[in-house]
């Protein structure tokens, strides 16, 4: 099993789990609610659980369709993130009505982690996997 794989399986994992347990967490709160319930410290809503349950199957179906598909899916997720992660950084401290995540700053938090993780890995991970590089692996001189 390669890096992307792992990665993305624990990640994948993580993410599902956490959306689940949300939904205990998020009854009587409004679908889109700008200010949901905190989960330790993270602020979401039902459409918050959603997207983490959605981003969490992404990872898994990408792990479980190989390293290539894997890697790519993480370096989509990293840039995704990046993305969110950004934008949060405009709508949480002004309290926007645009902040249908209910997002705050520990959430940032983690969409820049999830950015490190997923385009570190994404980048180096087929590397390190142990995968091919290139053709100047394969010669014709024996070994």
């Amino acid at each position: 099993m390669s890096l992307n794989q792992r990665f993305a399986y624990l990640f994948g994992a993580v993410y599902v789990l956490i959306g689940l347990v949300g939904f205990a967490i998020t009854r009587g709160v409004g679908f889109d609610a700008t200010q949901g319930k905190e989960l330790v410290i993270f602020m979401i809503n039902p459409l918050h659980n959603l997207v983490r349950i959605g981003v969490g199957g992404l990872f898994l179906a990408g792990a479980a369709a190989g390293p290539v598909v894997s890697q790519r899916v993480n370096l989509l997720i990293g840039l995704v993130y990046l993305a969110v992660g950004v934008l949060g950084l405009f709508l949480v401290p002004a309290h926007s009505s645009l902040n249908l995540l209910a997002l705050n700053m520990p959430d940032n938090g983690l969409h820049f982690a999830t950015t490190i993780g997923a385009l570190g890995v994404g980048l180096v991970g087929q590397r390190a996997g142990g995968r091919p590089r290139g053709p100047q692996q394969y010669s014709a001189a024996p070994r």
